[in-house]
């Protein structure tokens, strides 16, 4: 196996805790058939993720209302409440970053799923997010994971060789895209189990 120079981090589900069912369940007075019908079927996470890649919110949000007027209060909450959805870091992963950036053994970097609309808030709230070489916020590029274009736009403009890096995501759609491009992926289910994955690497934390 060629060294890891670079660790290439998802932001969502990896180091912040994001989710809408924190506004959502309530909306919908706790019943979660409910709640997952609207995500299925009226806000879901393809319209979120065009989002993610650059479109308006409030475009967005007229278009989905005049797709599903009775629905028109729930579909304002998706981005009105929208930081009421942002949870807390997950210190857990937030540790492991911090020893990958004071080791200076590694390049980190961020690749993460995220209107540019919505992300200074972000970064406002988490101080970690500072710590990071550079980060590439899809809604900035215009592009998003899982196609390729952004993965590409990740190694050359942090000069990353795909067979040197890591990858690390809660999504194994995006891992399976970063595989196909000869970088090593790591799908993220907790701050402990990624912790031992990185020991296959011989990455010692």
């Amino acid at each position: 196996m060629n060294k890891i120079d670079s660790v290439i981090f998802d932001l969502g589900g990896v180091l912040i805790d994001w989710n809408p069912e924190y506004v959502f369940l309530e909306v919908f007075n706790g019943d979660r058939e409910k709640m997952q019908w609207f995500f299925d079927n009226i806000c879901t996470q393809d319209w979120n993720e065009n989002q993610d890649a650059g479109y308006p919110m409030a475009k967005a949000t007229e278009e989905r209302i005049a797709l599903f007027p009775e629905y028109e209060k729930e579909i304002r909450m998706f981005y009105g409440r929208w930081v009421e959805m942002l949870g807390d870091a997950i210190n857990g992963t937030v540790a492991i970053l911090k020893k990958l950036i004071h080791s200076k053994d590694y390049k980190v970097v961020a690749l993460t799923n995220w209107s540019a609309e919505t992300f200074p808030i972000a970064l406002e709230k988490f101080d970690f997010l500072h710590w990071f070489e550079g980060i590439i916020v899809s809604g900035e590029e215009h592009t998003r994971k899982p196609f390729d274009e952004i993965y590409n736009l990740t190694l050359n403009r942090f000069n990353i060789k795909a067979e040197n890096a890591i990858f690390i995501d809660d999504n194994l759609r995006n891992i399976e895209a970063a595989n196909n491009l000869g970088i090593h992926g790591i799908h993220f289910k907790s701050p402990e189990q990624l912790a031992e994955v990185l020991k296959t690497f011989n990455i010692q934390l």
